[in-house]
Order: structure tokens, then C-alpha cells, then sequence
């Protein structure tokens, strides 16, 4: 008798506990789902720069945080919030994300089409240095100085 009270005591502590009363709240500020997308397309760029040269966004003084919430026109707790609600609701997040990978993926083959054809015209320019004609060294006049053994 003692057991099943003691199983009920705690399948109605589990029935208590997911009841899903602890949903977040929608923030009153809500960054809509486009901006949010276009926030993180920057934070996703800029932490790849730091990635690659740190030191010169740390000598130009550029500050990633500042530059995103003043670009916005959002506080740190706007987007906080608004991140935080997003990251909760998985399946609107996802859109935003994978809006987000589309983007960098679309930006990706942009580039890396740019950099084919920057490597092509380098070695389009680099091949026209090799043909320039080549001076014939019979238009230079070879001088000879001769050194006179009387002369001191």
C-alpha cells in the first residue's frame, strides 16, 4: 500500500513539473524574425574576422557589440531577450537559421566565384609580364674601360 502511494506521489510530481506552465513570455520589445536574421548574418561575419585577423579590428577599435546594437538601433537586453525567446521556440528559430545559412551560402559562392576570376586576371597579368619583349642586348653598347699601366 505504502509503494503506491509512494508512485503516485511521484507521477503526480511528473504530471506537476511538465505541465508546460513555464513557457517563456513573449518580450514586449520582440526583435522581428527578419532583423533577428540579419543581426546574427553580422555576428556570424564578424566572428569569422576575428577569427581570421584580430588584431587589426583590436587596433582600429572596432567593438562587435556596439557596432551590432547601434547599426539596430537595440540595447544588449532587447536582444537578449529576443534571442533567448527564440532559442525556446525551436521551430521559429530554425526558420531563422536556416534563412540565415541560405544566405552565407549564397554569399559563399559569390566570393568564391569573385576569387576564381581575381586568380584568373593574376595570372592573366602575370603571363603578360613573361611576353613583354625582351630587350636584345645588342642595343646595349658594352664599354670597355681600359686601364693604362703609364698612367698612375
Amino acid at each position: 500500500m505504502l509503494k503506491n502511494i509512494v508512485v503516485i506521489i511521484v507521477l503526480c510530481l511528473f504530471a506537476i513539473a511538465c505541465d508546460g506552465s513555464d513557457k517563456i513570455k513573449k518580450p514586449d520589445n520582440l526583435i522581428a524574425k527578419e532583423k533577428m536574421a540579419d543581426i546574427l548574418y553580422d555576428l556570424y561575419i564578424i566572428n569569422a574576422a576575428k577569427g581570421i585577423n584580430r588584431k587589426l579590428l583590436e587596433t582600429n577599435g572596432f567593438r562587435p557589440e556596439t557596432y551590432l546594437l547601434t547599426k539596430y538601433n537595440i540595447d544588449s537586453t532587447q536582444f537578449a531577450d529576443s534571442n533567448t525567446y527564440y532559442a525556446l521556440n525551436t521551430e521559429v528559430y530554425r526558420v531563422i537559421v536556416d534563412t540565415l545559412k541560405a544566405r552565407l551560402q549564397k554569399e559563399k559562392v559569390t566570393f568564391e566565384e569573385l576569387k576564381i576570376e581575381e586568380g584568373i586576371a593574376a595570372k592573366g597579368k602575370r603571363d603578360s609580364i613573361k611576353d613583354l619583349p625582351k630587350k636584345k642586348q645588342s642595343t646595349f653598347k658594352k664599354v670597355i674601360v681600359k686601364k693604362d699601366s703609364v698612367i698612375k
